[in-house]
């Protein structure tokens, strides 16, 4: 019964014609407090939503202040560990909520960040495997935010490095791995290649223009990701509806990124 129910979760999270997903991750507010674009988290929500994500990514605040009870639908997922950049280490992840309290506030999914290769990564693998466990027993999809950070790693984008923290995650059993995007479609096709789960691209610093997010988005897409799960660069947007209207036309039906910029509300 809990691959039913992880099933039923995931085609809230991943569209089940093109099988592909588009995310916005809220979750920045409790790493780096109130910023622009997430002052008001139900409006934050409301933008993203209206533009066709398909889900919204955040802390147990995000259901309880970013609810609306109005509009279009979109998917939710929790995250489950965090830190603050107040603290000594802002990479260094702890588990602040559990699968079930996600249940409880009805999530579609679960999310956990896992930094390969930190001082600390034994312990967040370590919870990683705990929280894949509980959700497979639940039902529930989680998926893993996989960055390859650490003494040894001499690039977070290279391919070397992120093919290894992708194929982590899946070998530990998670449903989605989100991972930094290598730079390529030729050496991103590897980290697809070696990773059997879908691998969505996160979306990194702020981007310089909208062309360059909509053209690494559409690399990313030719290179075999399954979508997409990026926060800043979409909510701190001119206006964050019409750009994941556009990003999400890359996402689902494949639009170039010029007949992307085309696009009006």
């Amino acid at each position: 019964m809990s691959k039913i129910g992880k099933s039923i979760r995931l085609e809230r999270i991943i569209d089940r014609k093109t099988r592909k997903t588009v995310i916005v991750p809220m979750d920045h507010g409790l790493t780096v407090g109130p910023i622009p674009g997430l002052i008001d988290l139900a409006a934050a929500v409301d933008k993203v939503a209206e533009g066709g994500a398909n889900a919204v990514l955040g802390h147990m605040g995000l259901p309880l202040y970013g609810h609306r009870g109005y509009g279009k639908d979109v998917g939710l997922i929790i995250h489950l560990s965090a830190s603050t950049s107040l603290g000594p280490d802002a990479n260094h992840k702890v588990l602040v909520t559990r699968v079930e309290d996600a249940i409880r506030v009805g999530a579609d999914g679960v999310s956990i960040h896992v930094n390969v290769g930190a001082e600390d990564e034994a312990e967040m693998l370590r919870d990683l495997g705990m929280v894949a466990r509980r959700c497979d027993l639940w039902g529930m999809p989680l998926l893993a935010m996989m960055y390859p950070r650490g003494a040894k790693v001499r690039s977070e984008h290279s391919v070397e490095y992120v093919k290894h923290a992708a194929r982590v995650g899946a070998e530990l059993g998670v449903d989605i791995v989100k991972t930094n995007y290598t730079g390529s479609p030729e050496t991103f096709r590897e980290v697809v290649r070696g990773c059997p789960a879908p691998v969505v691209i996160a979306g990194g610093p702020k981007m310089d223009t909208e062309a360059d997010l909509l053209q690494m988005v559409y690399d990313a897409m030719q290179a075999g990701a399954a979508g997409i799960s990026i926060g800043r660069n979409i909510f701190q947007a001119e206006n964050p509806t019409l750009l994941t209207r556009k990003l999400s036309k890359i996402v689902h039906e494949g639009y170039t990124p010029e007949e992307a910029a085309r696009l009006k509300l």
